[in-house]
């Protein structure tokens, strides 16, 4: 295959598939149907052409016997009257009509065959209309009701894709909320722990846990020392306070 054959295989390959998408089977459908319809119309024209011609050949016949019969009359009358010359140019009439008589007759059998052939034919052809009427309106109610469920699967999985990207935000938002509350957690119990000072938290109260605990046990080691000192002092008694003064915060 060449390229120009390839090429063209191609663009008619490309055209059918644009046609594809494109047709819509309901009015490929009617189309069908009125072109079906028109065919059997013009076999009924057909048929009636046949039959006038046939009622035109049998009123031909008519009056071709009408003429025969007046010819044999004329024969007799001439006969009659001892004009056998007349008598036979009358029989001679007689016979040449009855040959154009029988070429009417032939005629019509004809007609008649073709006519009993056209009618068969639009029998079949009408029944063959008209269950492809039905086909037809079974088809375009079963390709609706496709369109139909295609629209709504397709609404449903727009809809659905949108609420997955809603489920997603949703879930990010609730990962930060929680998020938010571990760590409002954590910075609750570093602070009572003491590992963080409080907002405004000024004066010996400050610093961090280990200045804190250092300080508690500085002060806890000078109230022990003003405590010895005091009962020291009460043990000497009133000539030896001067010498067991109490220590001033050592």
């Amino acid at each position: 295959m060449g390229l120009i054959s390839r090429f063209t295989t191609y663009i008619k390959s490309v055209f059918s598939a644009a046609l594809d998408r494109a047709e819509d089977p309901a009015v490929t459908l009617d189309y069908s149907y009125q072109k079906q319809l028109e065919q059997l119309q013009n076999l009924r024209r057909s048929i009636a052409d046949v039959v006038t011609n046939q009622k035109r050949l049998e009123l031909q016949q008519t009056q071709v016997q009408t003429q025969m019969a007046k010819y044999e009359d004329q024969a007799r009358q001439a006969l009659g009257a001892n004009r056998e010359d007349l008598a036979r140019m009358a029989l001679e009439r007689r016979q040449n009509l009855q040959t154009q008589l029988a070429g009417f007759q032939q005629q019509i059998e004809q007609l008649k065959a073709q006519q009993e052939k056209f009618v068969q034919l639009e029998q079949r052809l009408s029944a063959r209309v008209e269950a492809f009427r039905t086909q037809k309106e079974m088809v375009k109610a079963q390709y609706g009701a496709a369109q139909a469920q295609v629209k709504i699967q397709e609404f449903a999985t727009g809809l659905s894709e949108e609420m997955t990207d809603v489920n997603m935000a949703v879930q990010r938002a609730q990962d930060k909320v929680l998020s938010m509350q571990a760590r409002a957690q954590a910075m609750d119990q570093l602070i009572e722990q003491g590992t963080l000072q409080e907002a405004g938290q000024l004066g010996p109260g400050g610093g961090d846990y280990i200045d804190r605990q250092l300080g508690q046990i500085s002060s806890q080691s000078q109230v022990e020392a003003q405590l010895a000192a005091m009962k020291q002092q009460m043990q000497l008694g009133p000539g030896n306070q001067a010498q067991g003064q109490l220590p001033s915060g050592q």
